[in-house]
């Protein structure tokens, strides 16, 4: 089973744009901007952060994403709960969710 560090993050905000200049004060920049309320930033090499806008009556959420180098072994490893199996994405990767030995839950993105 192989994970090469944090990918990513995703966050869920209640607005987008507020969202957005923060982490661009932070010395983000702007990778790309959907036509939905969402983008994608990054600082430098590092992580790239995923910001979503959700509707008022959801609490914002965040998901730290691992890049997965070899996502077959950590389907079959008995040590993983595999939540939801690897399936490719609408935007380019394959994505599998496990969960930990204390219920957290972990997103693991390959590419194609």
């Amino acid at each position: 089973m192989t994970t090469n560090g944090i990918e990513a993050v995703f966050l869920e905000t209640h607005n987008w744009g507020k969202a957005a200049k923060f982490f661009q004060a932070l010395g983000y920049e702007l990778e790309f901007e959907t036509d939905h309320d969402s983008g994608q930033l990054r600082n430098g090499d590092g992580p790239y952060v995923f910001i979503a806008e959700v509707p008022k009556n959801k609490t914002p959420g965040m998901q730290l994403v691992l890049k997965a180098t070899d996502t077959e072994a950590i389907a079959t490893d008995s040590a993983v709960e595999v939540v939801t199996p690897l399936e490719e994405t609408h935007y380019g990767t394959r994505e599998m969710t496990v969960r930990d030995p204390d219920g957290r839950l972990w997103t693991l993105q390959a590419e194609k």
